[in-house]
Formats: C-alpha cells, structure tokens, sequence
C-alpha cells in the first residue's frame, strides 16, 4: 500500500557517482528502489545522460552498450533496463533524459518565444527544464519517492547542470531530497591496504557546487575497516552509520539488494526522509538469489553469433558483451528457471564469413540476434543454415528474423540471390525490404528514415511452437484473439510478396500483426526441425528475473533436450 496519504509530498533521492565512470550508480539505485517499494512506496525514476544525442537509438553499440527498447519505443541508457529488471515496472520517456533533449527542447522555446524576451541562460532556464523532467518522472508513476541518477562522474562539466538542478531542489525542499554518492575505495597492489584519498576528493567536489552528500555507498573488492569509516566520515561530514559497503558482488548484481537491506540502508534512507518504515517482502527474491548461487542440474553452451562483440583488433580487441546486455540477461534469466548453467559462446559473425562454421562445434543452441547494415551479414546466413540443416535449437531475433527468410529463401527454395534489400538493392528477390512511411506503422527516426519503434501485437497461429509457448506460460496479451505483444526497433519487414511461395514449401508464418500486414514469427515444422523460431519483435528486453521470457525458457528447455539426445548417440 502507498504511504502518499500519510506523506503528501514526493521524496527525490539523487544518486551521484564519483572517482571513476562505471562504478555502479545506475544497480546502487536499482537496489534501493528495490527495498523501498517492497516496504510499500511507489517508485518513480529518472535517468539523466550528459550526452547531446536525442536518445541511445543513434550511437553505435560498440561505442555506449545496447540501447534499452521500451514499451513507448524509446531508446535509452542500458540502466533502463536495469530499473525494469529490479523494480518490475515498465520504463519510457518519462523516465530519461539527455543533455541533449534539454538543450533542445529550451532552444525550441526560446524560438517559439516561450520565455517572452528573457536571455536564456543555463541557470535558471536549463536548470528549470531539468528539474520539470524530475518532477514529472514522479508525476508519471504517481510517485512516492523518485530516484534520479546522474549521469558521468562528479566533476565533468558536462553534467554540470544536473547538480546545480540537484542543488536548487534540495535548497527548496531540503526535507524532501537527499543525496546518495556512490565512490569507490580502491587498493594499491604495492600498498596493500584501501585508500580514501579519491573519495575524499570526489565528495569535496560535491561540496564545492553545494552539495553535501547524506550518504556514501563505497565500491569495494573487500570489507574496509573501521579506521577507514572514521577517516571518512571526518573528512568528508558523512555520520559513519551513512558509510555503506557496496562490496563487489561474486555472483550476481540481484544480490545487491539484500546486501544494503543487510546494513538497514532502507531504514536509514526513510528515516532521512522523515518517511515510515513499514514492513518488507524479501523471501521471493532471496530465493532468486540463492537459485542463481546454487549448482545446477544441467549444463548447456548456446553459441550466440553477432556483429559488435568486438573492437577493432588494432585497438585491442576487447570483447564488448555490453552490445548484447538484454539478450545475454534473458538467456541468464531463462537458465535460472529451467536450472540449466549457461556456457556463452561469443562468436563473431565476420569470423564464421571467414573460417567457416568451426567456432559453432558443440553447440546445443544458436541465437542470432539484432544487427544493421551489411557486416557479417553473411556470416550470420551460414549460421543459420548450421543451425537449420544440423537440427540445433535456434532462435533469431529481429535481424535474424529476416536472415532467416534470406537463408531459407536460398538454400531451400533455392533462389541463390535472395536477400534484404539492406544489403543488396538490385537482388532479384528481396524477400525482406523496407516500406513507405505510413503512420499507422511506424515513426520517423531521422532523415528518411522510418522505424516500427516500441511495443506491437501480433496474431499466433493456432497450432504452432509460438503459440503453444505463449499458451504454456500465460504469455498472451488477450488469449481469445490470440495475441501478444512484444517490443520492435527495426526499420525492414518481410516482404508479403513472396509469402504464398514460402508456404507453400511448408515454410510457417505463426505469427503477424492483427491487420495480417507484417510477418511478426517465423518458425518450421517440428518434423522438419524440433525447434526453429525467430521473432522480429525483441522478447528479450521484456525479460525480468522473477518473470523470464517464455521463448528463452522453451529455447533453452529444447538446447538441453537437444544436448541430451546428441549424448545418446
């Protein structure tokens, strides 16, 4: 039950980060809103990036990590989806903002003469735009309490701004915010012992714009002592008792909340707000975390074959499995409930365009996920045509949809120049192409450019895998007229064209949009493969860790039946 009516003003907890960017802000607030909703508060959030990109949608995987799609069709920071997977609730448009969105949305006004003559200056108009973009994070979830993650590192002057709107809100309602700074205590290897130096620095920052953290979250490899907490706490005017570990996970990062409710971070948080306490619910989750923790009866490898696992050798080469972080979750997710353990196989789609398909040895499932433009395109066909003639359990999302029809198309009904129309304009047959702009359908992304963006239905056909997944774990969105809904962010559809000639080859059509317009599933007949589906919605970025996807839970149910029937021969 909301406390609202006992508290009539929202709350708005900020979390900061400082020493260095990835320390964890965006799992640190994750975790608390956790614990604060299981003790009865509504939870409102807002992500504040320093970037002058309109959303995530435009930046290169390899460069920010997968954009999170959500239901509204926005494209956002990876930490979206981190706040849907610990919350339960849906993200969108009121939940993030860019420096970008701000700057523009007050330059538009100033042209439009909103500000009637005004010079616009950063303080106050940008900072009044960003805290509008707080408030109404509250407003759009009725919120008791709304936490607000700025972006960067504590001293960029790139997100100077958000700390000033922090600043303003707190002198005005100094009762209703407070300030979480998470830092890290780092150890020297040639010291062997933890140093606050960094931290100290990163708060006197803090303080330097007018702001005086009430609590620290310190990111650690191992426990810091009490000599330590006396230190900070006289260096940086935080009580000891505000001094929370926020110690490296061994596991998961689900962990995290049941460690700051270790350390009654939540009681101290409320109190702090002058909010009651109220009982919590943990049990659900404890066992999560303890499932995940525990060995499993099975073992499965899914190879899954992309195009932004790595940097340019010349640079390195680092593998970057943050270009695939929502896919990678819900096969994590999925694993825990059918308690199976997950060996990732990373694969480079150009490496498979190259040596062939030796990297797919051993494989008891293969998912070809989202991708754009015409790298490793082919590579991804082979995998495909692996996974089909060698009847291992496959799944293909969005792009590997389509290349699915483009695989199918060539080696099957034997039109050797099928393609997508993305990768070869002239094909003889464009099995997959893009369509012209119509706004029942899609929205426009840029400079001719037109996108299907958020959440769409789609129709099942009565008898086949897709919906007898959806039927089996109550996945449908209205079960009388067979639909369910996923989200999309694509701009390329299979074309209608050539769909009796697909069908006809006993190639199956399970799934499309309720005008029966677009081909939403595809999949073949289980005597012709036990299990090969693809969707060009993304399940995955529905998948939550008490709730996983029912395509992942069956795709992997049919990866260890598959391993199970190799082992017998």
């Amino acid at each position: 039950m909301s406390q609202k009516k006992q508290n009539k003003n929202t709350k708005y907890i900020f979390v900061s980060g400082g020493v260095l960017s990835g320390i964890g802000k965006g799992v640190a607030a994750a975790g608390i809103g956790v614990l604060l909703k299981r003790r009865g508060y509504k939870i409102g959030s807002l992500k504040c990036e320093n970037y002058l990109n309109y959303d995530s949608g435009t930046i290169n995987p390899i460069e920010h990590g997968d954009p999170f799609l959500c239901e509204d069709g926005l494209e956002a920071d990876m930490d979206l989806g981190t706040y849907e997977k610990f919350l339960n609730q849906n993200m969108g448009w009121p939940n993030f903002t860019t420096i970008g969105q701000i700057y523009k949305t007050v330059i538009d006004k100033e042209r439009n003469f909103g500000y009637k003559g005004e010079d616009v200056e950063a303080i106050p108009h940008v900072t009044d735009e960003i805290i509008s973009r707080i408030v109404n994070a509250g407003k759009s979830n009725d919120a008791d309490i709304v936490l607000v993650e700025l972006g960067g590192t504590a001293g960029e002057y790139q997100n100077a701004v958000y700390y000033e709107a922090c600043r303003i809100m707190k002198t005005l309602h100094p009762k209703d915010v407070i300030n979480i700074h998470v830092t890290y205590l780092p150890i020297p290897k040639h010291l062997g012992e933890p140093k606050t130096k960094p931290t100290q620095m990163s708060v006197r920052v803090l303080m330097s714009m007018g702001i005086q953290p009430e609590f620290l979250l310190i990111r650690a490899e191992e426990p810091f002592d009490k000599r330590r907490r006396y230190i900070l706490g006289l260096k940086t005017s935080i009580q000891g008792e505000n001094i929370v570990e926020a110690l490296d996970v061994q596991k998961t990062v689900y962990e995290v909340p049941i460690r700051f409710a270790e350390q009654n971070l939540d009681k101290k948080i409320l109190k702090a707000l002058d909010l009651p306490v109220g009982r919590i619910y943990l049990n659900d989750w404890k066992n999560l975390v303890e499932k995940i923790v525990s060995p499993r009866k099975s073992k499965i490898r899914i190879s899954i074959v992309g195009k932004y696992f790595m940097t340019s050798k010349s640079e390195g080469g680092y593998m970057l499995l943050d270009a695939y972080a929502a896919l990678i979750d819900a096969v994590k997710h999925a694993s825990w409930a059918v308690d199976t353990e997950i060996e990732f196989n990373y694969v480079n789609a150009e490496d498979v365009e190259k040596n062939g398909t030796k990297a797919l040895r051993n494989s008891d499932g293969i998912i070809v996920p989202i991708g754009w433009g015409n790298r490793g395109v082919e590579g991804k066909i082979r995998t495909i045509k692996y996974a089909r003639e060698k009847k291992i359990p496959y799944l293909g999302l969005c792009y590997g949809m389509q290349l699915a029809c483009v695989e199918y198309a060539r080696n099957v009904l034997k039109w050797k120049d099928a393609n997508s129309t993305e990768n070869d304009k002239n094909t003889k047959y464009p099995v997959v192409h893009d369509i012209p702009m119509d706004e029942k359908y899609q929205v426009i992304k840029g400079k001719d450019v037109s996108m299907r963006l958020g959440a769409y239905d789609c129709v099942l056909k009565k008898d086949s895998l897709a919906y007898s997944i959806y039927d089996k774990h109550n996945g449908f969105k209205d079960k009388r007229k067979r639909m369910v809904s996923e989200r999309h962010r694509h701009r390329y559809e299979f074309n209608n064209e050539f769909r009796k000639e697909f069908e006809k080859s006993g190639f199956i059509f399970s799934g499309t949009s309720p005008d029966d317009f677009f081909v939403e599933v595809i999949e073949l007949p289980k005597d012709v493969h036990p299990f090969f589906i693809a969707t060009q919605g993304h399940p995955e970025y529905k998948s939550r860790p008490l709730s996983p996807h029912p395509i992942f839970v069956e795709f992997e149910k049919a990866a260890i039946s598959y391993q199970r029937t190799a082992d017998s021969k």
